[in-house]
């Protein structure tokens, strides 16, 4: 019988970067460059796990359009619809196996993202079973939605849950709650996540879904009890 954690409840895992393959930071590099923007680490720092009307007002002011914010996201959107043709979405290497390693130690399980349910229902659906209620959790009018994903959702503590994201800037994010974190930064050649979250300060980054086996969820468990998961970091974890 495996023996359980001690100190975390829950695992959230981002979805698309994640559970799914990244099909955001290549649209948005190309939507920026092809429109004579200039795409950098501070760019994507500003837009990333934002809301879309304020990722649609910055893609505006970086490119020189004149759209509104959502008529800018509509525009991306198209974008992304064609280069969904040629790099469909898929679920990447080890995801099932993942989910039932943090089932298997007794956590609870949820996914979420800035897309609405049906982008989990279309490409999770047959993955239910391995997720806990409310299964997935809209986070676009609540971004990052940490706070909100731990508290009002599962009803635990910040350091009771661990986040699962390809984006610093919610690294940042659990590192002011005091959150557990595992960066999953894609492998986008021209892609700054992995460079920010080391400045961030996260610990445990990893390549593939694989890494995330039972000795690292136990020693972030370890990290959480102790209350050293932000040890030395940048910032300042809250209580």
């Amino acid at each position: 019988m495996t023996e359980q954690l001690e100190k975390l409840r829950m695992v959230a895992l981002n979805i698309d970067g994640v559970l799914l393959n990244d099909t955001f930071s290549p649209v948005i590099h190309h939507f920026v460059t092809s429109r004579g923007g200039t795409y950098s680490a501070h760019l994507e720092r500003r837009i990333f796990s934002q809301p879309q009307a304020v990722a649609g007002r910055i893609l505006a002011e970086v490119c020189g359009m004149r759209t509104s914010p959502m008529e800018t996201i509509a525009v991306y959107f198209e974008d992304r619809a064609r280069y969904l043709a040629d790099h469909p979405v898929r679920v990447l290497d080890g995801a099932a196996e993942l989910l039932r390693r943090i089932r298997a130690l007794g956590l609870r399980t949820v996914c979420y993202g800035g897309l609405d349910a049906s982008h989990f229902e279309r490409y999770l659906g047959h993955l239910t079973d391995l997720f806990d209620e409310p299964r997935y959790v809209c986070t676009n009018d609540i971004r990052p939605g940490l706070y909100e994903i731990a508290v009002d959702f599962a009803g635990l503590a910040c350091d009771e849950v661990l986040f699962v994201d390809d984006v610093a800037r919610v690294a940042e994010a659990a590192r002011e709650l005091g959150a557990p974190f595992i960066g999953h930064p894609s492998d986008f050649e021209h892609g700054y996540q992995r460079q920010l979250m080391a400045e961030t300060g996260a610990r445990h980054v990893v390549g593939s879904l694989d890494e995330i086996d039972d000795a690292l969820l136990r020693t972030i468990d370890a990290e959480a009890r102790a209350g050293t998961l932000w040890a030395g970091a940048p910032g300042k974890a809250v209580a």
